[in-house]
């Protein structure tokens, strides 16, 4: 029995049927060129695995949600640019008598994902299921860095929705695996500045909605360090995301399609969750229309991952040597793809922007080296 057969036990397939009828897709449309389970033995080498989950109860509501199915219909018609990667969709993870079940199923694949190397794309219910992705890694004793893109922060303790207060057993849960968080989108008048506070006293990193909107291309090095990373839709404007009102402002459609890029882009990262999709507050599937679009831009940004050669090469990089408030550090620019790294005293890269290395060259120290040389 095969990797993917064994999860299957705890997955719902796709019937393509029920979703199209008769309708045949051309080769380079997804609905043709995407691995099911009707032909899972095919799918062995696939790169990308793609996953529902339909258990919403974290966010109080006691019925499964249509959300995974209606992104994948929106998803399958579109245009596939990249026929050297492949993709496998598993189905829907079966929900159970209860959230904890679910969550349990969900965990369970994810990590039997990962130890096939695969990278898991995760079309989700309520966004506390980002704590099941965070287990998947903490089962296998993984130590990882993880960025939550939303517009709250999800620390209330005093609140009984799981979607509500999920980040403070991810965050605080003994043994812990997570080396770094990163909360990027958060929308200041939603959030107490002592719950700000504390997340930089642990050295967390949080990045307001106007300074991530303002500098989107500095968000790129934070994803590219990231192993795993889950964005609620409520992250988006009102407007792009019409399903989901937390607030009329956030990311528009193209922001977050970037920052989706952004991740396919990242070496490290091998799992992203997409939660907090609704379909049944959806307005003419628009939010489903985004979803599957942020979809289609993660997996334009791993073929870009592809071309990315290793640190080690030195040939594929310029060396760039900096001086700046009596420290002396190096910065590499990727000859492929144009992204930078710079060094820091332990002498080991981290991902950086082109901004920092312009900080450096002004005899300041860029935040980025200062955050991480604290974390040290």
């Amino acid at each position: 029995m095969s990797d993917y057969q064994h999860l299957q036990d705890f997955m719902e397939p796709i019937i393509m049927n029920d979703f199209f009828g008769d309708i045949s897709f051309n080769e380079n449309q997804f609905g043709y060129f995407l691995n099911q389970a009707e032909n899972i033995n095919k799918a062995e080498d696939d790169e990308i695995v793609l996953i529902g989950i339909k258990e919403q109860r974290g966010d109080g509501f006691p019925l499964p949600t249509a959300s995974p199915d209606t992104i994948r219909k929106q998803l399958y018609p579109m245009y596939h640019w990249h026929n050297d990667i492949r993709v496998t969709d598993l189905g829907n993870i079966k929900c159970g008598l209860s959230l904890k079940d679910s969550k349990a199923a969900l965990k369970t694949v994810i990590a039997g994902l990962l130890k096939m190397r695969k990278v898991v794309v995760i079309l989700g219910g309520s966004h506390d299921l980002t704590l099941s992705q965070y287990d998947a890694y903490a089962s296998k004793e993984r130590i990882i860095e993880a960025t939550v893109i939303d517009a709250l922060i999800d620390l209330h303790e005093e609140d009984g929705l799981p979607s509500h207060h999920f980040l403070m057993e991810m965050l605080t849960t003994q043994p812990n695996f997570l080396r770094h968080y990163n909360h990027v989108g958060f929308q200041s008048y939603f959030i107490h500045p002592r719950m700000l506070e504390t997340l930089d006293k642990l050295r967390f990193d949080c990045y307001r909605l106007g300074m991530a909107r303002e500098n989107i291309e500095d968000m790129e090095p934070v994803i590219r360090h990231s192993d795993m990373m889950s964005l609620d839709m409520c992250a988006l404007q009102a407007s792009a995301a019409p399903a989901c009102r937390v607030s009329p402002n956030g990311f528009t459609g193209e922001e977050a399609c970037t920052l989706m890029r952004f991740a396919g882009m990242s070496e490290r990262l091998s799992s992203i969750g997409i939660y907090g999709y609704r379909a049944e507050t959806d307005r003419d599937d628009l939010t489903a229309i985004q979803a599957a679009q942020m979809v289609w831009y993660f997996i334009d940004g791993f073929a870009f991952r592809k071309r990315e050669a290793d640190l080690k090469e030195k040939d594929a990089f310029i060396e760039f040597h900096v001086s700046f408030s009596d420290l002396q550090t190096s910065f590499l620019k990727s000859k492929r793809t144009g992204r930078w790294w710079m060094q820091l005293p332990d002498e080991k890269y981290i991902p950086c922007s082109y901004k920092d290395y312009l900080t450096a060259g002004k005899n300041e120290i860029p935040e980025r080296w200062l955050r991480a040389q604290e974390r040290l």
